[in-house]
């Protein structure tokens, strides 16, 4: 395959996103992209980047013999339906996560996708950061010999709208099951159990919708070793996003990212900017990256760096956290099977 010729179902925030980096790929057609509330606008944005279809019908791109490959940026009610048409259709899928809300559903749709023998990658777009894989190609070297503890801590800049957080699935699942799959990636193990304390600290809201907004997460991998995660829905000094890992031989941290380096030093005190504002500034480049892989993945036949089991494995821990929030005990992860 010398071109690949994909469609765009869901052209929110983040289809267009994938969008713009796709059509910087020379071995890219992106041939259609659809959405339930196409509109002018829409239709607008497309015409100037040379998208020649526009539809509100999904069907029209999955049952479009030439394309080869779907993105799913649609609601995460509609992913296991679409994964499982696309599939049948014989097309290759990258979907945002989660997969689902119901990791059982997500099986269904990972049976489906193995049956047809297509590709399936995850949106987990932090994978690909700049920082976070240096840290993981550390450990992988040995660099701070036998991992014990690692340490990830994940703050949104401002909560999301109210209207968002009655169908966001929790503060587990829409937040907190990136920080799920980065443990996993860095660590290079598998969780075994979880145990984690929720609270509301940020906004009543929250609780009037059955959430949280502050949570701590403690993870056991198979390998022994322990991970801490922090997450708060609102960090007043902009998006903050660290990690450390700290082992036999010596520990690696990654620092949030900033506009630029510079430091004031006066007899004030000292001063640098506050980090990039959110997921879109500090994020830009890993999405670019990830589609990129993902388009090689199929067109070069090359391994997915993130897949649908990687997926399955990050509800499986986000479940867990709910549960133990819930009953107040350790839950292991074989309780969620």
């Amino acid at each position: 395959m010398s071109k690949l010729t994909i469609g765009i179902i869901g052209a929110g925030r983040i289809g267009r996103i994938h969008a713009d980096n796709l059509l910087r790929l020379p071995d890219v057609k992106l041939a259609a992209i659809s959405d339930l509330f196409a509109a002018d606008e829409l239709r607008e944005w497309a015409a100037a980047r040379g998208i020649a279809r526009v539809t509100t019908d999904s069907d029209d791109i999955l049952n479009d013999p030439a394309i080869d490959a779907v993105f799913i940026c649609s609601s995460t009610d509609t992913h296991v339906p679409l994964i499982v048409q696309a599939a049948g259709a014989g097309k290759h899928i990258f979907c945002e996560k989660p997969v689902s809300m119901d990791y059982r559903r997500t099986q269904e749709a990972l049976e489906a996708v193995r049956k047809a023998n297509v590709k399936l990658q995850i949106g987990f777009n932090r994978r690909f950061d700049h920082n976070f894989r240096r840290v993981r190609e550390l450990i992988q070297e040995g660099r701070i010999g036998n991992p014990h503890l690692l340490k990830i801590t994940s703050r949104d800049p401002n909560p999301p709208h109210p209207d968002y957080i009655k169908v966001s699935g929790g503060l587990f699942m829409d937040m907190a099951i990136h920080d799920f799959d980065m443990a996993r990636f860095l660590s290079g193990s598998e969780v075994t159990e979880v145990s984690a304390h929720g609270a509301v600290l940020v906004d009543p809201v929250f609780a009037e919708h059955g959430d949280i907004d502050t949570a701590i997460t403690t993870l056991r991998f198979e390998s022994g070793a322990l991970a801490v995660i922090d997450n708060s829905r609102r960090a007043v000094y902009g998006y903050d996003q660290r990690v450390e890992a700290f082992g036999s031989a010596g520990s690696v941290a990654a620092d949030n990212d900033y506009p630029n380096t510079t430091v004031v030093s006066d007899a004030n005190g000292i001063v640098r900017d506050k980090p990039l504002h959110f997921f879109l500034e500090r994020y830009n480049e890993a999405y670019a990256l990830e589609t990129r892989q993902f388009v090689d993945s199929v067109v070069r036949g090359l391994p997915l760096p993130v897949d649908g089991n990687d997926g399955l494995q990050a509800e499986r821990i986000a479940h867990a956290a709910k549960r133990s929030v819930e009953l107040n005990r350790p839950v292991r992860l074989s309780e969620i099977d």
